[in-house]
């Protein structure tokens, strides 16, 4: 396959994909601000690499909430996968175990928890958005806890979708069944369930409901500032997600490598940070590490990828961005995940 990068599976995809289905995967919301800025902000970072460091062996394996992984690198939640290839979550799912990468599965996704489960080996986490229909939620995780993930991701960054000019321009059809949700009212598609379905009343006093519904760890996504990181964290969050959701919510918030930082030093080791958004490159996943995240999440590049050429596109990004990041990480002389220190970075 001659795909070097990441970025070189978008245009492809674009391709592949209809017009529809593109503007979901590809847009942001307003103006797209942040969604460039996700990107761009990873380039304002200057890497210190120290040299005639013995680099003979690069090791990037780590830990996620105890479980060990391969790569600091895990697969973000991405709903509705099913749009760019036919077996959907399947194949990223097996790819990620097969590689020793944690996968995420959406509560939106095309297929059932129970059948991604069912897909080889490896640490799979589920997403949750909180219903109206409490009960349906509770349901949800009980069947997570069940099926054998391992962690509970909630999104909190969605009490209502974000204004996104590229869906609404061109505006998504509900040609695929979700897998996991159905609405309070029977309703199973992707729109009826994002504009009505997710429960907006929400707050912090909720999360010790969540954590009651099962033993899995809480891991909370979609946080931009030190003030709600510290309250995850005291409302029990074993993680959390910096995250802006891709771009896609709230625009001009800050990029996900910009708050990250910050969140970090509120956290004070009390709990793991991840960050996802605008993670393209070896050189970003090294720069993420040394300000502080523990691992970081991908998504559009391997929803590109799928659509490209299906479990062998995903493998290939895989693939590069491990290749991308044991080569940084020589050339910076860190042989280990651990070795990626602050002063790396300015």
């Amino acid at each position: 396959m001659d795909v070097h990068t990441l970025a070189d599976f978008e245009p492809l995809a674009q391709a592949a994909l209809s017009p529809e289905v593109y503007a979901y995967y590809a847009g942001g919301s307003w103006d797209e601000q942040t969604l460039r800025e996700n990107e761009a902000a990873f380039g304002r970072r200057v890497l210190r690499p120290r040299v005639l460091v013995d680099v003979s062996r690069v090791d990037p394996s780590t830990t996620m909430l105890g479980a060990r992984v391969a790569l600091p690198v895990g697969f973000a939640p991405a709903a509705l996968q099913g749009l760019a290839h036919p077996e959907g979550e399947i194949a990223p799912a097996r790819v990620a175990g097969r590689e020793g990468l944690v996968y995420v599965l959406s509560a939106l996704a095309s297929r059932s928890l129970e059948t991604v489960a069912s897909v080889g080996r490896g640490t799979r986490w589920f997403q949750l958005y909180v219903q109206r229909d409490r009960g349906l939620s509770a349901a949800l995780v009980a069947r997570a806890a069940e099926a054998g993930y391992a962690a509970l991701v909630l999104t909190v960054d969605l009490p209502v979708p974000g204004y996104r000019v590229r869906e609404l321009r061109r505006p998504l059809h509900d040609a695929e069944p979700l897998g996991n949700v159905v609405a309070a009212g029977g309703t199973a598609g992707y729109a009826a369930f994002v504009g009505d379905e997710i429960d907006a009343s929400l707050t912090w006093a909720d999360l010790a409901w969540i954590r009651s519904l099962s033993p899995l760890p809480l891991v909370v996504k979609g946080i931009l500032t030190p003030e709600d990181a510290r309250l995850a964290v005291e409302h029990g969050a074993a993680a959390i997600v910096v995250s802006n959701h891709g771009g896609r919510q709230l625009d001009r918030v800050a990029a996900s490598i910009d708050a990250l930082e910050p969140i970090v030093n509120a956290v004070e080791g009390r709990a793991e940070v991840y960050l996802d958004g605008g993670v393209r490159r070896g050189t970003d996943v090294v720069t993420a590490l040394a300000l502080g995240a523990r691992a970081v999440f991908i998504g559009r590049p391997y929803l590109y990828a799928l659509a490209v050429a299906g479990e062998a596109g995903v493998a290939r990004a895989v693939e590069i961005l491990r290749a991308e990041t044991t080569t940084a990480m020589a050339l910076l002389g860190c042989p280990t995940v651990a070795d990626i220190t602050r002063d790396r970075v300015a």
